[in-house]
């Protein structure tokens, strides 16, 4: 059958063309031997109306199933590894994950690849069926296991790549927890004594005829307002809400917010740290694997996470384009630490690229573990001096009135 298909050459430029096969995971293992990496490949006839069908299913699966991802690849490669090890069939090991699975959409996509490896096809290619689950960092380790023969060890790799992404996700999640809950504490406390406490002491005021400070009389009328436009709140804090997910999912946006973070002090180098571990540590693996530096390259700049690094990584494919040695594109980059372009460097004069960026992998998220520990030791104090200015604001605005009033009847008595 006749295919269509998008990619890279060997310098980097995108290439589109056809080719002649029976089946596409025999035309990409044929394009990858002539230095090609396969972005997209589809039959010729149906090319739109395939194109558009897998849009819908990866957006679908997005959406649906990013959260557990990097739960599910975990476990997934780690047992495929011990099973394929042991010498079980590939086809015999799928079968026995499904049915041990318990997430129902999970154990329908194992069961798919199943079925296609059942029918013939090569594991990456039934991969490429489910984008939303498997990226194109997972396919291409997978694929690189079935070209080389080595597809223990490539699992083994994909397992300790998704187990750390996962670990590192977990860390800032839950460094992240007690922050927010006493941000949210400190909200429900004000909203409270606003809409409850507050107008009791309002209808106090008004009896005793007592004058007010301008600060007691801001919160009355904030007070006020919360009790009688509540609604109004809610439709703009529901109507903000979906303005900046709006915005901030856009490229735009999320550009914009990238920019923010990396400009932020404190919070700028754990970015940036986060990012180049993440860099180095994909780049690492993939070039570990034996993935050709073009698709090692390409496959990093799309799974950075980050627009500014995507930008780096080709302009480091463009040196390279050129002649030069990888390490000239990263050079004078304020984006990665100078261990990192150090360790590139060296890397490509002997030869050990790929082992050099997980070392610097590793030490980049030992790092990352401290600043997230320090950066949270630092919120947790602001935000809990933030709620004790607050409530502490509120509560002498409303017994400063009482204490002007005790002081005048005082000296009224004298």
């Amino acid at each position: 059958m006749k295919l269509a298909y998008r990619g890279f050459d060997k310098s980097g430029k995108p290439v589109s063309a056809t080719i002649e096969a029976n089946d596409q995971a025999l035309a990409v293992d044929d394009l990858r031997r002539k230095g090609l990496y396969v972005t997209e490949i589809v039959e010729e006839l149906v090319a739109g109306h395939r194109a558009n069908s897998a849009a819908g299913q990866k957006s679908g699966s997005v959406r649906g199933r990013a959260g557990n991802r990097l739960r599910h690849l975990a476990m997934f490669s780690r047992q495929l590894h011990v099973l394929v090890h042991s010498g079980t069939p590939l086809a015999h090991a799928l079968n026995a994950i499904e049915r041990q699975t318990e997430n129902p959409a999970w154990r329908g996509v194992i069961g798919s690849l199943r079925k296609r490896v059942e029918d013939g096809s090569s594991l990456s290619a039934a991969m490429d069926d489910h984008p939303g689950f498997f990226d194109p960092v997972c396919r291409s380790l997978v694929a690189a296991g079935e070209s080389s023969g080595a597809m223990a060890g490539m699992l083994e790799r994909l397992s300790a790549l998704a187990r750390k992404q996962l670990q590192l996700r977990n860390t800032i999640l839950g460094a992240m927890v007690y922050p927010a809950l006493l941000m949210c504490v400190g909200l429900v406390v004000m909203v409270t004594m606003l809409i409850f406490v507050v107008p009791r002491f309002a209808g106090m005021f008004t009896t005793l005829a007592v004058p007010l400070p301008p600060t007691t009389k801001m919160l009355l009328v904030l007070s006020d307002v919360l009790r009688g436009w509540w609604w109004a709140g809610l439709v703009v804090l529901v109507a903000g809400g979906v303005a900046g997910k709006i915005w901030f999912t856009s490229a735009r946006g999320i550009r914009w917010l990238q920019g923010v973070a990396l400009a932020t002090p404190k919070v700028g180098k754990l970015a940036r740290n986060l990012v180049s571990a993440r860099i180095a540590r994909l780049m690492g693996v993939l070039l570990q694997s034996q993935v050709p530096l073009i698709e090692a390259r390409t496959l990093t700049g799309k799974a950075a996470g980050n627009g500014r690094y995507s930008d780096l990584i080709e302009r480091a494919q463009d040196a390279v384009s050129r002649g030069e040695s990888m390490s000239v594109g990263f050079e004078g980059s304020d984006l990665i630490n100078a261990s990192m372009y150090e360790a590139i460097r060296h890397g490509e004069e002997s030869g050990q690229v790929g082992p050099m960026l997980l070392h610097v992998a590793d030490f980049l998220d030992e790092e990352n573990e401290v600043l997230v520990r320090s950066l949270t030791s630092l919120i947790e104090p602001l935000i809990l001096l933030w709620m004790g200015v607050v409530v502490g604001f509120i509560a002498i605005s409303m017994f400063l009135p009482l204490f002007d009033l005790t002081a005048a009847t005082q000296g009224g008595a004298q």
